[in-house]
């Protein structure tokens, strides 16, 4: 049988027969899940000529993520933007972001009217605000119920993830995600070697192939480590919060409490886990 399979590793960048035949994430062992991390390391080093720490990290008891971000205070810098792209491998030719800032015209909340290409040396601008849309982390998410393979699912701490070894490149999430938090790899993304994180995660910031779907995982590497997500540790001005919601104590259980909050496009049903408030 792996005879017959051989002429197929060179479909879509398979390196040998094992990856053709790898089980869905959640039907590995954990012997099998340490054979598949070592693998892709040895892909990575491979390809890149990095060695990677690829690990799985597993969603923690008790644990209830959620974003709080304060447009009284963000300025449009885009840091955000720049700081994700590099915690998290994406692609610079071409060019993938995971967080769009709109400058949105003082008044509205409609998408449609924001300018994702203003000059994010000018900022802030007088009569607008900005606003970072990503991946908004459902409680009821539509792209999940779309995926014909389970390639992405809901986990235990509300993180939305994907398998970029199971996703097919359908887009049918794309498709479905009301916030155009959903990016699809046209072309083989290209990384410069000195420029790769080697902290890696099995369902985030790992390298990913040509013809897959990726998305914002609220730097999962990091944060199922009790630490803040990139984007959060780069913002000059403190806009963004990011903490347990089960946990009463956090600074975003308290500001849930406290502020006057809203998502964006409540009318959907989708229940993000990203919300938004002013100061006054």
């Amino acid at each position: 049988m792996a005879a017959a399979l051989e002429p197929l590793r060179h479909l879509n960048d398979f390196t040998s027969v094992g990856e053709f035949l790898q089980k869905h994430y959640k039907e590995l062992t954990p012997e099998e899940l340490a054979d598949t991390l070592k693998r892709i390391e040895g892909q990575i080093e491979s390809r890149h000529g990095v060695k990677a720490n690829v690990r799985d990290l597993k969603a923690m008891d008790g644990v209830e993520f959620v974003y709080a971000l304060n447009l009284t205070r963000c300025i449009g810098c885009r840091k955000c933007v720049h700081a994700c792209v590099a915690e998290n491998n994406q692609s610079r030719s071409p060019a993938i972001e995971y967080i769009r800032v709109l400058k949105m015209p003082q008044g509205t909340f409609d998408l449609e009217k924001g300018d994702h290409n203003y000059d994010a040396t000018a900022v802030p601008e007088e009569g607008a605000f900005y606003l970072p849309v990503q991946c908004q982390q459902c409680a009821n998410p539509p792209c999940v119920k779309v995926c014909p393979v389970e390639a992405t699912w809901q986990e235990a701490d509300g993180i939305t993830v994907v398998d970029y070894d199971w996703c097919i490149g359908c887009r049918y999430c794309e498709a479905a995600c009301p916030y155009f938090a959903r990016r699809f790899n046209w072309k083989k993304p290209s990384i410069p070697k000195e420029q790769i994180n080697p902290n890696m995660a099995y369902l985030g910031n790992r390298p990913r192939p040509v013809g897959v779907v990726e998305k914002c995982h609220f730097c999962i590497q990091r944060t199922r480590e009790g630490k803040n997500p990139a984007c959060l540790e780069v913002c000059p001005t403190g806009s963004r919060k990011f903490g347990n919601i089960l946990d009463p104590l956090s600074e975003v259980s308290q500001i849930l409490r406290t502020k006057r909050v809203f998502v964006l496009k409540e009318e959907v049903g989708t229940m993000p886990r990203f919300y938004y408030y002013f100061d006054a």
